[in-house]
């Protein structure tokens, strides 16, 4: 099956029998203007638009999935930005529609004009209200994309730097530290601690034999 969108509503998508292909394309166009003929779709396409310009709808394959979240991350941020283009474009239309909609709740008299005008604005009201609805779903999906990239983007010496200079920090206060105890032990094993104990021995009897005379 062939899957197309357009670039002017990414929200529609077109499927036909067979894979991509100018005959699969014109059946593609010819069902799209079917729908809008019948009013089921409100799309609006500039002149001279030729089936070439539908864009191919692909689904990643479940290995394709797995090996490549960033893609898949990608194409949600890049659909997030479609819509949020388009709804920026219909945005001000559709709220000067709503605000004209407060007429047919007053007693005010309106003119046969103002309630066609009306009518034709219900169709912009109507796309708009649908895509930001869209919008909204997308953006509220587009998290868990955003995250993935952030994680994706993520520096690896960021982590790395902060137990190198604590382990820095630690060795040189370790080094200065040594060589005091060390040497204390060698001069106490070899000549002080025995030079120590024989004065201690020979200080107190005499300081006793001194008091007692």
């Amino acid at each position: 099956m062939a899957r197309y969108t357009l670039a002017q509503s990414p929200e529609v998508v077109l499927t036909v029998a067979g894979k991509d292909s100018p005959k699969a394309r014109e059946k593609a166009m010819a069902e799209l203007m079917e729908l809008m003929d019948s009013g089921k779709l409100d799309t609006d396409l500039a002149d001279g638009f030729s089936p070439d310009q539908f864009i191919e709808v692909r689904e990643l394959s479940m290995s394709e999935d797995r090996e490549d979240p960033i893609t898949q991350a990608v194409q949600v941020l890049n659909n997030l930005a479609t819509l949020k283009i388009k709804v920026q474009e219909l945005r001000s239309d559709a709220m000067q529609v709503r605000s004209q909609i407060d007429i047919l709740f007053s007693d005010e008299i309106v003119t046969e004009e103002q309630i066609n005008s009306l009518k034709e604005g219900f169709k912009t009201l109507k796309s708009f209200a649908q895509l930001n609805m869209k919008f909204l779903d997308a953006r509220s999906q587009a998290e868990n994309a955003r995250q993935v990239l952030d994680e994706a983007l993520k520096s690896p010496n960021a982590e790395v730097k902060v137990p190198v200079e604590s382990v820095a920090v630690e060795t040189s206060g370790d080094i200065t530290a040594d060589p005091e105890p060390v040497a204390v032990a060698e001069n106490a094993d070899e000549e002080e601690t025995v030079t120590e104990i024989e004065d201690a021995i020979v200080e107190v009897p005499v300081s006793k034999s001194t008091k007692k005379k």
